[in-house]
């Protein structure tokens, strides 16, 4: 019996010193679906309001332009909130938007751009980040 409560105790120790541990993670988003664009910002803000001492970057590339399109984005109120986190950043694929005819200003404010969004979710996960795909 003193063995399997010392196995416990060991057990939960360990479970709760993993959670504190701070995470990496990068979410990947090329859906055109609007749902999906909502989907993902609201999982963006939830793990980043439970984890504030983890690091998030959402990469939006392909049909999810408009995700980013201070015009037509369905989900612009959450970004523009979640870029002003320091534990959060969103960027988009400059040949995506170069493909799109889109330019900065055109995007939500605080939104960055790397030069290759693919490039970026690879070095992402080479360094370690954790990977989500946000589909419909």
């Amino acid at each position: 019996m003193r063995t399997f409560v010392l196995f416990v105790c060991l057990l939960m120790t360990g479970l709760l010193s993993a959670q504190k541990e701070p995470i990496k993670v990068v979410f990947d988003v090329t859906s055109a679906n609007p749902e999906v664009h909502r989907t993902a910002a609201k999982h963006l803000r939830l793990m980043a309001e439970a984890y504030p001492d983890s690091q998030f970057e959402m990469v939006i590339y392909s049909g999810a332009i408009e995700m980013v399109d201070k015009k037509a984005s369905v989900a612009g109120e959450t970004l523009t909130e979640m870029v002003k986190r320091d534990n959060v950043s969103v960027v988009v694929c400059e040949q995506t938007m170069k493909r799109h005819k889109m330019v900065h200003d055109d995007l939500i404010p605080g939104v960055g751009s790397v030069p290759d969004g693919i490039f970026e979710i690879v070095m992402k996960q080479q360094e370690g980040w954790g990977y989500i795909k946000e589909v419909n």
